[in-house]
């Protein structure tokens, strides 16, 4: 079984100089890389706090879902990845109203980040 990689100009592109793809899918698994709060329109990482980059990385990582006909709905396993612990509550906040239940499962780590990223999401969907 190969490898299909899954791409969209709906979510940012990694860097040229990083060596990653935005999704790979192998049978019914979806692996989406972990997604910041870029805007793939601009470019440019969204203005505001972790509220505000959480909603667009995860916006992030709907858009390459849908790139390979899933959705949320697909979604078993979602990581976040936080700067800080304060940020926790305002990101679980913002989490719920995007993701909705019935909810995937969830690990949150505390990482460092490049410097303004304050949030990174990845996910994980099985495609019937």
């Amino acid at each position: 079984m190969s490898r299909t990689v899954i791409s969209t100009d709906n979510a940012p592109k990694p860097p040229a100089n990083i060596p990653l793809s935005q999704g790979i899918r192998k049978g019914g698994l979806l692996q989406v890389s972990g997604q910041t709060a870029v805007n793939p329109e601009t470019g440019k990482l969204v203005e505001g706090g972790v509220a505000e980059q959480t909603e667009q990385a995860l916006r992030n990582v709907i858009a390459i879902l849908q790139a390979d006909g899933a959705s949320l709905d697909d979604v078993v396993m979602l990581r976040v990845y936080l700067t800080d612990t304060a940020h926790f509550q305002e990101m679980n906040d913002t989490y719920a109203r995007v993701v909705g239940e019935p909810f995937p499962a969830r690990t949150t780590v505390y990482v460092g980040l490049p410097e303004g990223l304050l949030v990174e999401i990845d996910a994980l969907a099985v495609r019937d």
